[in-house]
């Protein structure tokens, strides 16, 4: 006959036990979650910052492209090595709106210097805005990655 000692000697044990257990798995779980937060929201400004650089280099060397029939081979360099990184993070419509944005650049080149008055005219009718796509595009894949 088991002695009532042992009987509470053994339930205890098995309390702590389970105790320990579900202490540890939720502690595992809330970490699980806290990691996950956080390499999201590393991507997240990664990505940022990615967008960032080539808004910056799209912008300055479309502005070259637009006053200049002198291919600038740095900067189509730089902007393409930036698609290449987006490649590996981004979402298709942000890549495929950053091909767009670089062959837009591209053919400016081959295209007659833009005057003063003509620049001018662009920035008034909005046909010097050639990110504004990529932006939505960049805008669209932060809102989804909201949602997920």
């Amino acid at each position: 006959m088991i002695n009532d000692g042992y009987i509470t000697a053994l339930a205890a044990l098995g309390g702590a036990a389970l105790g320990g257990l579900t202490s540890f798995a939720t502690s595992w779980t809330t970490l699980r979650t806290q990691m996950k937060a956080q390499r999201s929201a590393s991507s997240k400004s990664k990505r940022q910052k990615l967008y960032k650089a080539f808004i910056d280099d799209a912008a300055k060397t479309y502005g070259d492209a637009l006053i200049h029939d002198k291919l600038e081979t740095t900067g189509l360099i730089d902007l393409h090595a930036l698609v290449s990184r987006m490649r590996i993070m981004s979402s298709q419509p942000v890549i495929e709106s950053a091909i767009k944005v670089v062959k837009v650049i591209t053919d400016t080149y081959s295209q007659p210097n833009k005057t003063p008055e003509e620049i001018e005219a662009m920035i008034s009718n909005g046909s010097v805005d050639i990110l504004r796509s990529f932006g939505e595009a960049c805008r669209e894949e932060f809102e989804q990655s909201l949602q997920i």
